[in-house]
């Protein structure tokens, strides 16, 4: 259905809403209730048409002939247009440790977008550059006031030694609230913080992570 947000100008976005998920055969799509919740979520927000029935069409179309573990994008635009694309999931080595470096590209606190998994990826695009793939597996970003953020495709998480949650960079510092990183938070399994490159300095192991791969284990080389 269409709606009317506080983002939207009466012009139709040069952006569309996506959602990354991953299915297993036996299992389907992990956490889709959250991805599906988020997406109409921000249609919402945002002045998307969204008919919650095409995007399940589209979802169940994409794995109609699967038969292996599937990367899926989902695509949300304006005018309710949903289109889901499959490819062959493909895990990480068991045991790898990613490498993360800070980018000099920042984020602003106050862009609500940044809320919104959507096709405009400047930043991210321009902080993955900085840094060859040789170089890093991922690179974080930090704000304004350099307050750790996010990563190009992944939010962060800290494990402070300290036998507590997990620490993960508060949504009023500007990132996508992430669909496992949600989750964490809401298992208690993590907890929302403030964080600065002295934290994750002094931090026992750090981490990324994101519903599609799960939690990964990393350091940060400066």
């Amino acid at each position: 259905m269409p709606a009317e947000g506080p983002l939207r100008d009466g012009n139709r976005p040069g952006f569309t809403l996506i959602e990354t998920l991953r299915w297993q055969p036996g299992d389907g799509f992990l956490r889709l209730d959250r991805h599906l919740a988020r997406l109409a979520s921000s249609a919402k927000t945002l002045g998307f048409r969204h008919e919650p029935a095409t995007v399940r069409t589209a979802l169940d179309d994409a794995i109609r002939d699967a038969d292996g573990p599937l990367r899926m994008r989902l695509t949300l635009a304006a005018d309710g247009t949903v289109e889901a694309t499959a490819q062959p999931f493909q895990p990480l080595p068991t045991g790898m440790v990613w490498t993360l470096r800070l980018a000099q590209t920042r984020l602003a606190s106050t862009d609500a977008l940044l809320r919104h998994k959507t096709s405009r990826r400047e930043a991210y695009l321009a902080a993955r550059a900085e840094y060859a793939p040789a170089e890093a597996d991922e690179v974080l970003l930090a704000n304004e006031r350099d307050e750790i953020c996010e990563g190009t495709i992944t939010n962060l998480f800290v494990d402070a030694g300290d036998g507590g949650p997990l620490l993960t960079p508060a949504l009023g510092c500007g990132l996508l609230p992430g669909i496992l990183r949600g989750e964490l938070l809401d298992q208690g399994k993590a907890h929302e913080a403030v964080l600065t490159l002295a934290d994750l300095a002094a931090a026992k192991q750090l981490y990324v992570g994101n519903s599609l791969r799960g939690l990964i284990a990393a350091r940060l080389v400066y």
